[in-house]
């Protein structure tokens, strides 16, 4: 499969939003209504091979940080209660395998875990809000979704 690069105007807009230059390939896969980037997809290795577990990263500032003040009042804990193992598990294991079939260059390590890099459970809120934003089945990101304003986002050319 090949991946898809950012252009160059999404290249400086998503570096000026983390503030760094990225160490791998992405493209931008959600939008909000007005084309400011909203997630990226990594590629699932840097340029110099080390594997990068997070398929799916949230840039958006506004809504990195709404999720920062749910986590920091215990989300992390209370949605990972709310929802169904089983249902859990099988979000893990699909972001898995997307990472596995989004690999160009499959010869390199493969980074393990689910979303945010986990196999079980919930670590990171915004893994799973950028995962459910690009149509998975996240029963976490549904939640947090929920708990949010996402009517002004848009979601563009993403694989299935």
């Amino acid at each position: 499969m090949t991946f898809r690069d950012a252009s160059l105007d999404d290249l400086a807009v998503v570096e000026s939003l983390l503030g760094r230059p990225l160490k791998g390939r992405f493209a931008v896969v959600v939008r909000r209504v007005d084309g400011s980037p909203v997630v990226i997809e990594n590629e699932p290795h840097l340029r110099d091979g080390t594997p990068m577990p997070t398929l799916y990263w949230l840039v958006d500032p506004q809504l990195r940080d709404a999720v920062s003040r749910l986590e920091s009042d215990g989300g992390v804990h209370r949605y990972e209660d709310l929802v169904d193992p089983e249902d859990l598990k099988r979000s893990h294991d699909e972001y898995a395998r997307r990472r596995l079939t989004s690999s160009v260059r499959p010869e390199l390590v493969q980074a393990a875990g689910g979303v945010g890099g986990t196999r079980v459970g919930v670590k990171c809120l915004h893994a799973h809000l950028a995962y459910y934003l690009v149509g998975a089945n996240d029963p976490v990101g549904a939640l947090v979704a929920g708990a949010l304003d996402v009517s002004a986002l848009r979601v563009q050319d993403v694989r299935g």
